[in-house]
């Protein structure tokens, strides 16, 4: 492992990337489309529902199979399949089914296959690679997700310009092939005393029954995922009406919007970077609980700002990036730390479900919290509120505990 895990990283790296940076510019040019064509929160709002919610419904069935199955294999055929539900996508467009409803529909199929791949790639990881590394492999897949995040919605503000929509789905299919290509060439050993049988019901069962009594028994990362669970269920409206702050209150169009998306993307290159180059001696739980108020304070300041203050909106969006991004690779790296890697697949899909479950509560608020709250006074609320969950996190000893061993 010491000797080959540069070497496979730099290659699963490279077909992630791509696959990111597509994938990236595939789902702005949909943001653009569908706030542009409708103008409205509940669409933005439904449409993230339908990519979130099959993810979580199978969320906890899908770990037990991915601690079951061989995570390569698993990764290969979840991007195969998101692939094919993108190209039907892209030819019901091209056909002129310009449908919310077709919409809707695949973006829960592309859902499914999320549910299967993100859970098997972040439970790989500690097989490729030694313990000690896994926050600077946390911070570098941060950094690749910053540039996706900064080149892909460049790159889909240019696409949605000169192509129709169903053309610039199919680059998605080209991303997907090739973090399919850099997958077949690299080995990922399987966890020690992986069970390949088939699962009945009553097996699968008892396997989610074992992966939530793994985070229960553990009372501080019990409170992390508890607290997690809260901020999310607050960041998810926020973050579906980012656009819609941006084109409103704001007054901005397509670049605007595209500003938005890849400062943020920045500001995660940025907070990437620190961890990638240096790997600081900060109890992680810290880092957690610190950018949490961070966040908060930027979407809070954010609503408070006035239309003409648009350059201080970027600013406060790229320091937010920053937060989420440290916030992201500590989270991932205390789970993957506590957690033996057998259950890790149980262990990070229990933890998608539990997230976006409730974030899809938020999300079915968000047409009414614009309507009738304000999008600005949205921002300020719901800041606030995230804030203080990670002012709370700072008096919780359990929480605190956790990952000083």
């Amino acid at each position: 492992m010491q000797a080959n895990w540069k070497r496979k990283f730099t290659i699963l790296w490279v077909g992630q990337f791509l696959s990111l940076i597509s994938s990236s510019a595939v789902n702005f040019a949909i943001i653009i489309w569908l706030s542009l064509e409708t103008g409205s929160a509940e669409v933005l709002a439904f449409a993230a529902i339908a990519g979130l919610l099959p993810q979580a419904l199978i969320g906890p069935f899908a770990g037990v199979y991915i601690d079951r199955w061989d995570r390569k294999k698993t990764m290969i055929f979840a991007d195969s399949f998101v692939a094919v539900c993108t190209l039907v996508m892209s030819i019901s467009f091209y056909m002129g089914n310009e449908s919310l409803l077709l919409i809707y529909v695949m973006l829960g199929l592309r859902s499914v296959g999320s549910a299967f791949h993100m859970p098997a790639m972040q439970a790989a990881i500690p097989l490729l690679a030694p313990k000690e590394e896994l926050l600077r492999i946390a911070g570098i897949n941060q950094i690749i997700q910053s540039v996706s995040s900064i080149a892909g919605p460049a790159l889909g503000a240019l696409a949605i310009g000169l192509l129709s929509i169903g053309n610039v789905l199919l680059l998605d299919i080209i991303g997907a092939v090739f973090a399919i290509t850099a997958l077949l060439f690299i080995h990922i050993p399987n966890p020690e005393n992986l069970d390949k049988s088939k699962a009945s019901f009553k097996q699968v069962y008892g396997d989610m029954k074992i992966g939530f009594n793994v985070i229960i028994g553990n009372k501080g990362l019990s409170y992390l995922f508890l607290y997690s669970v809260i901020a999310m269920f607050c960041i998810m409206p926020v973050a579906v009406l980012f656009p819609l702050l941006t084109i409103n209150h704001f007054h901005g169009d397509k670049f605007e919007m595209s500003v938005i998306e890849i400062i943020w993307g920045v500001g995660m290159l940025f907070g990437g970077g620190l961890l990638g180059i240096w790997k600081p001696n900060i109890h992680k739980i810290i880092i957690i609980n610190s950018m949490h108020i961070i966040i908060g304070i930027t979407f809070a300041w954010s609503g408070l700002l006035g239309s003409e203050h648009f350059v201080f909106f970027v600013i406060l969006t790229a320091l937010g990036g920053m937060a989420a991004s440290l916030y992201n690779a500590s989270f991932t790296t205390i789970i993957q730390e506590e957690i033996q890697p057998n259950m890790l697949g149980r262990v990070f899909s229990l933890y998608y479900s539990s997230v976006v479950i409730p974030s899809v509560v938020g999300l079915l608020c968000t047409g009414f919290i614009a309507d009738y709250v304000g999008i600005t006074q949205t921002f300020i609320i719901l800041g606030l509120l995230i804030s203080s969950v990670g002012i709370a996190s700072f008096f919780t000893p359990a929480l605190m505990r956790l990952g000083k061993s």
